[in-house]
């Protein structure tokens, strides 16, 4: 039977060498090279809230890692070390085929991104995992949600709401095609978060943020932290193949597509604004890191957030993204 402290010494521990001291004492130790920022943040994933209990544990490993990873993305911070708060029920607790492939696709993308688990904790209960992650930035270049200006070009990376159309087929609200459904839970289980993106916008973005809760809701932390306002065209938001079938229909589909897109989330993707001047050097990243980077709209003088549909006519939409205290 697994104890607590097998758990941690079988699937958890490793090697940390860029920490003075890493897991398996009180505290870890972590220095700050000189001329640097920390770049710290934490996301709990629920059962039952993030994801479904019956869930690929190795996915899951990945999403627990790659949510956070995405945070730094969004700051253009390189990760370094993260801790893992892990609550097991009693019976994954004794599941090492679920604990070997958890820590597996944890540490299989900790890998590839050269980040160390450098401590946490582990208890008993409904399952839910809690990753806090600690990147650096070179002093006072972090990207901000607070430097959006009026003239600023809104962009987005990758195809938003595709995550949101996985889970639609999951909940049987909506039919997909066997390459629509890879492509779509590839986006929700295993989102590539955006690291060598959010480093070289550092040089271009006024300001950026992931997306996670929804494109509206996470452009709308940008539009309230720098006190500006913005114009979201619907067809200039990318669409991959299986939203752009959904999109053509005219029926619930098509107001269940829409939502994907615009309030959807889980997409990871980064949302970003950057002056008119900055387009050519854009595309010129888009070719360098492989990810396609879309103009969606305008960073205008006001408070509003308004998307135009595809006749130009202001849209009305019911909501702009996720709200954890309110039932989806």
């Amino acid at each position: 039977m697994n104890s607590e402290f097998d758990v941690i010494s079988r699937y958890f521990t490793r090697p940390s060498p860029n920490a003075v001291l890493g897991s398996g004492d009180d505290a870890a130790l972590i220095a700050c090279r000189p001329g640097m920022d920390w770049a710290v943040s934490v996301d709990a994933l629920v059962a039952g809230r993030h994801f479904f209990p019956d869930v690929a544990p190795e996915t899951l490993g990945h999403k627990a890692l790659a949510v956070n990873l995405s945070d730094m993305a969004a700051m253009g911070a390189t990760p370094r070390w993260v801790t893992l708060s892990l609550t097991l029920t009693e019976a994954l607790a004794q599941d090492d085929a679920w604990l070997k492939a958890f820590s597996h696709g944890f540490f299989t993308l900790a890998d590839q991104y050269q980040v160390e688990l450098i401590g946490g904790d582990t208890t008993s209960g409904p399952l839910n995992i809690s990753v806090q992650i600690i990147g650096e930035i070179e002093k006072g270049r972090a990207l901000r949600r607070s430097g959006a200006r009026p003239g600023d070009d809104i962009w987005v990376s990758g195809f938003p709401g595709e995550a949101a159309l996985a889970l639609l087929f999951l909940q049987h609200r909506i039919t997909l095609t066997e390459p629509e459904v890879a492509r779509c839970l590839t986006a929700l289980h295993t989102p590539a978060p955006r690291i060598a993106l959010g480093k070289v916008l550092i040089n271009v973005a006024h300001s950026a943020i992931d997306i996670s809760d929804g494109l509206l809701a996470d452009l709308g932390h940008i539009l309230e932290c720098s006190g500006v306002a913005a114009v979201v065209e619907l067809n200039h938001i990318p669409r991959s193949p299986a939203l752009t079938g959904k999109l053509q229909q005219e029926n619930i589909t098509r107001q269940l597509a829409i939502d994907c897109l615009l309030a959807g989330g889980d997409d990871y993707e980064l949302c970003f604004t950057a002056p008119e001047n900055k387009r050519d050097a854009i595309a010129l990243l888009a070719q360098q890191t492989g990810v396609k980077l879309s103009r969606i709209g305008k960073i205008v003088p006001g408070k509003e957030l308004a998307v135009l549909n595809d006749d130009g006519n202001p849209l009305i939409f019911n909501r702009k993204g996720y709200d954890h205290f309110l039932v989806r």
